[in-house]
């Protein structure tokens, strides 16, 4: 796998404007970043936030537990949601229901776009005909490796990784402009960064009666999931 480097105009998705002409804004700015992400280094460090990694600075491959539920506050499901497909069309997730799905932020150029897209198309071979759906939502708030249109990214995902699940319409998952699927999504599983998606491929399992269930970071292989995918769907 390539490794990627962060640009600095991007911090989680969020585009930064330094600010030359006045340093102590920058460095209050800075303050307030890292205030926001927790005070302590070593708060990371405990929640599996690795500085080392060799592939994605700052993330581990390893999933958290399985098993976390949707917070009490959020009553709804992801089947009241209706999002557009690709084609600008809308799509109803309630036509999901009584379905495993996996919800995913994809990139076409990240350095984890190959690795993810050939085994995400292989995990959903192996488990569609069981009641397994993933859904694959384009983002360019990731070091802006999403930048094509509509049409190119369904060529680039239908043709060269031979996807057969369904791409939909590019999205923001962070900000101010955050699909409402990604703020319900977010909101019923929040990772140790709170609420915010770190990269490209992260992912979300969800059960049958349309629940957040679990929530994996960028790095973590979809192989690595299907123990999890099989409970759900034995369930």
């Amino acid at each position: 796998m390539a490794s990627l480097s962060f640009s600095p105009s991007y911090v989680l998705g969020l585009k930064i404007r330094p600010n030359k002409a006045n340093p102590a804004t920058m460095a209050s700015f800075v303050t307030s970043i890292k205030s926001s992400l927790g005070s302590s280094k070593s708060a990371f460090l405990q929640h599996g936030f690795s500085s080392q990694s060799p592939n994605l600075p700052g993330f581990v491959s390893k999933a958290r537990s399985f098993g976390v539920s949707a917070r009490a506050a959020t009553e709804r499901s992801i089947h009241d949601f209706t999002v557009k497909d690709i084609d600008g069309k809308d799509v109803a997730l309630s036509k999901f229901k009584g379905k495993v799905l996996l919800i995913v932020n994809v990139a076409s150029k990240c350095g984890l776009t190959s690795s993810n897209y050939s085994e995400l198309t292989h995990v959903y071979e192996k488990y569609k005909t069981q009641g397994f759906e993933i859904l694959a939502f384009p983002c360019n708030q990731f070091g802006g490796q999403e930048p094509g249109s509509n049409p190119e990214i369904k060529q680039f995902a239908c043709t060269r990784f031979k996807a057969e699940f369904p791409i939909l319409d590019k999205v923001d998952v962070n900000g101010p402009s955050t699909a409402p699927v990604y703020q319900f999504l977010k909101s019923s599983a929040g990772g140790f960064l709170g609420d915010l998606i770190k990269w490209n491929f992260e992912k979300f399992l969800v059960d049958k009666n349309g629940k957040v269930v679990e929530r994996y970071q960028p790095t973590t292989s979809p192989f690595q999931l299907e123990k999890d995918i099989q409970k759900l769907l034995a369930a």
